[in-house]
């Protein structure tokens, strides 16, 4: 498979970078929401576009704020969402696992992270930069078409979730 090494800094706790080549990747990644209904060639050229990045227990992965160009995808451990409220406090949001994808707004609205990851665990995650995403749509548009709906559809599945953990907040405050 061929792919290049893209130089990133993500602080001391940063472990590596290698590109993908594992014989049983398609199967743990056709099993993601991510590559859900993609055709074997499709699969085989994001595959191609993969870098794997490795972090010890309580790195940084991506910081709120700070631009972000790129998407992820658990292969192992364990990672915590969180947002930081103007008063400096942290809101736990979320939690992450082998099979969940994060940073994917960024590829869609071009804004800076909308939160904090960081691994909980040794982690290897698997990226995707808007510009590899983009030689994807210029290189076979159905299978660009496939990940945006992917994207799409666990977007609006963390949406109704927030929307519930919002519902469930304002009864617990009308009590």
């Amino acid at each position: 498979m061929n792919g290049a090494l893209l130089a990133a800094d993500y602080g001391g706790a940063y472990l590596g970078a290698m590109l993908v080549t594992s014989p049983d990747l398609k199967a743990f990644l056709l099993a993601t929401p991510f590559f859900g209904g993609l055709s074997e060639a499709g699969l085989d050229l994001l595959i191609s576009m993969l870098v794997e990045r490795r972090f010890e227990a309580d790195a940084t992965v991506v910081a709120e704020g700070e631009p972000g160009r790129s998407m992820f995808i658990v292969k192992s451990g364990r990672l915590a969402v969180s947002k930081r409220t103007h008063a400096g406090r942290v809101i736990p949001i979320s939690r992450l696992e082998p099979g969940d994808f994060f940073g994917e707004m960024t590829l869609i609205e071009m804004q800076n992270r909308s939160a904090t990851v960081i691994a909980e665990a040794p982690t290897v995650l698997y990226e995707l930069t808007a510009q590899k995403l983009y030689a994807c749509y210029k290189a076979d548009i159905h299978a660009y078409v496939i990940v945006l709906q992917n994207i799409n559809r666990e977007l609006c599945r963390r949406l109704r979730r927030a929307d519930d953990r919002f519902a469930a907040l304002q009864r617990n405050g009308d009590n």
